[in-house]
């Protein structure tokens, strides 16, 4: 079997790894546009931030040695130009001399990736500006931070890789300002927690504006200013463009091969296109979401890898595997707040047909009193009528991304809240807490399900649902001003000064004490209570009544 792979980076280079060992006789040729093969792309920023010292540590494979790690053959600086399915060939140029070859195949792997947006406004050629999609991009721009010439940077594009540029830059001393055309950074978090994010990194000293459209770079040969759809323009010395990636699948436009309307490629549950011996993955194919099955798009290194294996197993000969779908399962680092995310934010549960029901919870990270402790904000979603988990969204400067793969896990699993309330958890001061902040955030759920917690969210407050109640302040010590402090722990009969209807919304710190607070009011006659969710960690001490 004569295999053609086109594209070197994760998705082509796991296929053909993979595709050796399951069928050694197999004839693997990858082809590539990149003179580099197999780098880590999602390592770039940190690169420009010098975390990672050295280029070479970007480059998991040579494509000599790959080769000798796994029998394929691997050609670079050649990119294909046109795709003749009738005759299984793929013609291609080679960049330097351009000589146009020819390939032949019996089964076809596209793996050609995506390229980043590159807007068409005036200015996109001066010097100093930079996209972050090869290791030449990061190259670029640490050389030109490390040359002294950058002290002001824009970073247009808020999401995963846009923000860690702009991490990266600020750490090395460029004072960093970014925005984005939509209403709120990392758009898969849901707004309030986006909102928590644009505040984080404020405080940060990374200056943040949303609803921002860039309409031209000026300067006379560098970049000296960017001019957005605000009444004034940003002064810079350099812009990064994080806007997003398209698909490269140009060359597939007069083949036959389906494309979707973001021009990724259309593949089965197989990772197989229309044409039966052609497979397609990686950031230029258009999988399915795990949860509604419906298409989604996850250009992650991550699923590259996934379907790269599959594809390779197909491709192998006997059973076929089925891919399973993504759940848009995302981790970045800021500076001193870590984001990760998995599964169906609340509107996007809502327009699926379930009947979401969230909280958000303030848990610690790991035993209070242990050096290094700190706090995570969690969401977490759940559908009220199967108790099926959904979602989860997680905070903090601790390692969110175990939150999040524990719910990778229940979510692939079809797990309902049921079958995760009692998990066996590991537990160390240094690692966890006793009570695990997942197991933590998972208890405050099925209370708020089961009644035995009567809450409002902070986007319902945002919204005007505490109208008419007043503000009781129930954290350890008064924080709340003009608010009334009242410690539960001394309630006996009665609250002095309220009626038993009256409605209070009980405010502490992380919520846990007016979660208590509520018990004990309840238990005295005060059925009109509402604990506000995230306490004033998440939502600030400005209250009105």
């Amino acid at each position: 079997m004569k295999v053609l792979i086109i594209g070197g980076v994760a998705a082509g280079t796991k296929v053909a790894a993979k595709l050796k060992r399951e069928d050694p006789k197999a004839e693997v040729l990858i082809i590539t546009k990149s003179e580099d093969i197999s780098y880590a792309g999602c390592g770039l920023p940190y690169y420009v931030g010098d975390v990672i010292h050295d280029r070479s540590q970007l480059i998991v494979n040579s494509p000599e040695k790959f080769s000798r790690l796994t029998g394929a053959l691997v050609e670079t600086g050649v990119e294909a130009v046109s795709l003749d399915r009738a005759g299984k060939k793929v013609k291609a140029k080679v960049l330097k001399t351009g000589e146009v070859k020819e390939y032949t195949y019996d089964k076809l792997v596209i793996a050609t990736g995506a390229s980043p947006i590159v807007p068409p406004v005036p200015g996109t050629d001066l010097e100093n500006v930079f996209c972050m999609r090869t290791p030449e991009d990061a190259v670029r721009l640490r050389q030109a931070v490390e040359s002294g010439n950058i002290k002001r940077a824009v970073v247009a594009g808020a999401g995963f890789i846009g923000l860690e540029v702009a991490e990266n830059l600020h750490a090395q001393g460029v004072k960093t300002t970014v925005f984005d055309m939509a209403p709120q950074v990392l758009t898969p978090l849901d707004p309030e927690m986006a909102e928590y994010v644009e505040n984080h990194l404020d405080e940060a000293g990374i200056s943040v504006f949303t609803e921002t459209r860039l309409e031209a770079i000026e300067g006379e040969q560098k970049v000296e200013r960017v001019v957005t759809n605000r009444k004034k323009p940003f002064k810079a010395d350099a812009i990064v463009l994080a806007l997003g990636i398209r698909a490269n699948t140009g060359f597939l436009m007069d083949s036959g091969i389906e494309l979707m309307l973001n021009k990724t490629v259309k593949v089965d549950k197989y990772l197989c296109t229309n044409d039966p011996d052609i497979y397609a993955l990686g950031d230029c194919a258009m999988v399915t979401n795990r949860i509604t099955g419906k298409d989604a798009w996850s250009p992650m290194g991550s699923s590259a890898n996934i379907e790269g294996r599959m594809a390779a197993q197909n491709l192998g000969g006997g059973d076929k595997r089925e891919y399973p779908g993504v759940l848009g399962t995302g981790v970045c680092k800021l500076p001193g707040l870590n984001c990760g995310r998995t599964g169906l934010g609340e509107a996007a549960a809502e327009e699926a047909g379930f009947q979401p029901v969230s909280v958000i919870t303030v848990v610690d990270d790991k035993a209070h009193y242990y050096p290094g402790a700190s706090s995570f904000v969690v969401k977490m979603i759940a559908d009220k009528k199967t108790r099926k988990l959904l979602g989860l969204q997680c905070l903090g400067e601790g390692a969110v991304d175990k939150m999040v793969d524990i719910a990778v896990t229940a979510i692939s699993l079809g797990a309902d809240l049921s079958k995760l309330e009692y998990l066996d958890f590991a537990y160390a001061p240094p690692f966890s807490t006793a009570i695990h902040p997942f197991a933590h955030t998972l208890n405050i759920l099925l209370n708020k399900i089961d009644g035995d917690m009567d809450s409002i969210t902070p986007v319902e407050y945002q919204e005007g649902a505490a109208e008419g109640y007043t503000v009781l302040d129930n954290g350890m010590s008064p924080s709340i001003d003009g608010a009334e402090f009242v410690d539960y722990t001394v309630l006996k009969d009665e609250l002095p000064g309220h009626s038993r209807d009256e409605k209070l919304l009980l405010v502490c710190t992380k919520g846990k004490r007016a979660y208590l607070t509520q018990n004990r009011l309840r238990e005295m006659g005060y059925g009109s209570t509402k604990v506000l969710e995230g306490g004033t960690y998440f939502n600030g001490t400005d209250f009105e009544e």
